[in-house]
């Protein structure tokens, strides 16, 4: 059989077209982003994931000379918004600002998701994270958690507790079971509509993040008990831990906020949005906006969200186990 030999005239032609191939390569990502990029916020607005992504957008949209559209796109703890994120195009046109739910919990709370959570997305870059504030409406008779579960314990399941994302739920239900009471859950869209019930008296406990909580604490709506972290909150620092509350050791938990893109997304566009992203995690006035209600930024590379995704995954399976939560 005649082996095949590339005529020169072909060696150089291949060389060309190969050539010209990296260099409309390397033009594209030169001029990303040329066009508006959309950012999808999985919860509802009012909520801490859209004023921390919204702050965050306007900052990067400086950074990267381009407009960062946010859309709400709410639900089934931020799943749909997530969903929309992992079906599209892979071009740095379209980012999620995820959560501790969309990018860890939902993979243990949810018997299928319509995406494979754990390579759908490319990770981009870590935001920050807060603690919860767990709360009640004024006319709850008690004035500390330990009295509050001593009355859920005199009552079992009478007492309510809403929740409106992964980590409310999964707060109050590891509350529950570490303190060994039963609580009636009322799920709500969204994070400000089951404020409103709880402020209204619909609902006797509500657990979530600062933004959310601490205006109305500070304003006498609502009664706060603890925070969800291991120390007390500068912001805040009036309020016990659980764990000194209660009398318990092993009590926390945080949310937090990351950045994700499209799978398959190029590795010279992540960078991009990487950069731009840690530039409004270092931006003064974003750090002191948030760290009233008290968010942490801690600036890092995509590979050590990619890490911190594997770790934080393992570690709300080990609570959703523990608090009992049936994948629904």
């Amino acid at each position: 059989m005649k082996k095949f030999s590339m005529t020169s005239f072909s060696k150089v032609l291949l060389a060309t077209v190969c050539g010209l191939g990296f260099v409309a390569s390397q033009a594209q990502a030169q001029a990303y982003p040329n066009k508006p990029i959309k950012a999808i916020v999985p919860f509802a607005a009012g909520s801490a994931t859209d004023q921390i992504g919204r702050a965050f957008a306007q900052k990067m949209s400086d950074v990267l000379g381009q407009p960062i559209v946010v859309e709400n796109k709410a639900g089934v703890n931020g799943m749909l918004g997530a969903d929309a994120v992992a079906k599209s195009a892979p071009d740095g046109y379209t980012i999620l600002i995820g959560t501790n739910s969309t990018n860890a919990a939902l993979k243990s709370l949810m018997k299928k998701l319509p995406y494979d959570q754990d390579t759908a997305f490319a990770p981009v870059a870590y935001m920050g994270s807060v603690p919860l504030i767990v709360a009640v409406n004024n006319d709850v008779p008690v004035k500390n958690l330990k009295e509050f579960v001593d009355m859920a314990k005199a009552k079992p399941t009478q007492v309510t507790f809403a929740s409106a994302s992964t980590s409310q739920l999964v707060s109050s239900e590891m509350l529950a079971s570490m303190a060994g009471i039963q609580m009636t859950h009322v799920p709500y869209k969204s994070g400000p509509a089951a404020m409103t019930d709880l402020i209204g008296g619909q609902v006797n406990m509500f657990t979530a993040d600062f933004a959310v909580m601490l205006p109305q604490v500070k304003a006498g709506k609502i009664r706060g008990l603890a925070v969800t972290s291991t120390q007390r909150s500068k912001a805040i620092p009036e309020l016990p831990t659980v764990n000194e509350a209660l009398g318990l050791k092993d009590y926390e938990l945080i949310a937090y906020f990351a950045m994700f893109a499209p799978a398959g997304t190029p590795a010279d566009i992540i960078q991009k949005l990487n950069a731009a992203a840690n530039a409004a995690a270092n931006d003064k006035a974003i750090l002191e906006r948030f760290s009233a209600l008290g968010f942490e930024t801690a600036p890092a590379s995509p590979e050590a969200l990619a890490q911190r995704s594997k770790t934080e995954t393992a570690k709300w399976a080990k609570a959703i186990r523990e608090a009992k939560i049936e994948a629904q």
